[in-house]
């Protein structure tokens, strides 16, 4: 008798534990361009009820007290030129812990469909049986410079923008480059500082050397650079600023708005100060 009670008591347990297994699935979520306060609502409501949480370099790690308490927080990205995961090895973790633990939430800086490789995570996920879904958010191609009064597309002075990779995945740069310089549009660069001197030639080459240029290093967080110029100065600025990765470059008539906003500000002053 009671090795039967036994018996069925294992079975009802196994067959408990099958019942309770969560269900694999992976959720891509775009962190924003660093503020913290540019996370969305969906975005939270995905860490909140996440198991496992994978999140990058660039994601503002204010943003991990939104996390479900009892979720596993495992940092992936990249710190002073060392990764902590390649790629193939985030893939396979994506998957282990989606099998073993259940919902695998990837945080990602930015939108991560924009360059930050969201798409291939969900096709390797997806083939291991996990459900995939996406959370978008907002990109720093269009967001960091707002924050400098920089907007990409302005009535008059652009029609369109491009947002371009400055590096490619066989670290070289990007083709697109060349033909965007030939461009009247707004070029924003992404991960182009370590090519910026090839990128300026390619402007140069197309007659643009009086092209503004603003380059915003960390943007959108307290410790926010920005450097403005011309094609022909910037490199100069670059090197008295100190401004380096992460940075976002940006080529486009546009870039002098935020001088405009400056000097209308400063008009507005001065009157209130000759009506007193």
């Amino acid at each position: 008798m009671q090795q039967l009670f036994i018996k069925k008591w294992m079975y009802l347990e196994k067959t408990l534990s099958v019942m309770c297994k969560k269900e694999p699935k992976l959720t891509v979520v775009g962190a924003g361009p660093g503020d913290a306060e540019l996370i969305t609502v969906k975005a939270i409501k995905a860490l909140e009820v996440a198991d496992v949480v994978l999140y990058d370099a660039l994601v503002n790690e204010e943003l991990l007290e939104y996390v479900n308490p009892n979720a596993e927080l495992i940092f992936v990205g990249k710190r002073s030129g060392c990764y902590h995961y390649q790629q193939d090895q985030i893939n396979e973790l994506i998957v282990a812990r989606g099998h073993s633990h259940g919902h695998v939430v990837r945080l990602k800086g930015g939108d991560p469909f924009i360059f930050g490789r969201g798409a291939e995570e969900m096709e390797y996920a997806a083939g291991f049986g996990l459900q995939t879904a996406v959370v978008p958010g907002i990109s720093s191609s269009m967001a960091v410079p707002a924050s400098q009064n920089i907007p990409v597309t302005k009535r008059g002075s652009s029609e369109s923008f491009w947002v371009i990779t400055g590096t490619t995945k066989e670290h070289k740069i990007s083709d697109d480059i060349a033909l965007a310089a030939k461009s009247s549009a707004t070029i924003v660069v992404l991960m182009g500082m370590g090519k910026l001197p090839e990128i300026i030639g390619l402007f140069q080459k197309e007659g643009k050397q009086d092209v503004p240029v603003a380059i915003i290093q960390d943007g959108t967080t307290s410790r926010e650079k920005i450097g403005v110029g011309t094609v022909d100065t910037i490199l100069e600025i670059v090197e008295n600023q100190s401004l380096k990765n992460p940075a976002i470059i940006v080529f486009g008539e546009v870039v002098r708005h935020r001088e405009i906003l400056s000097n209308i500000a400063v008009q507005h002053k001065e009157k209130q100060l000759v009506c007193l």
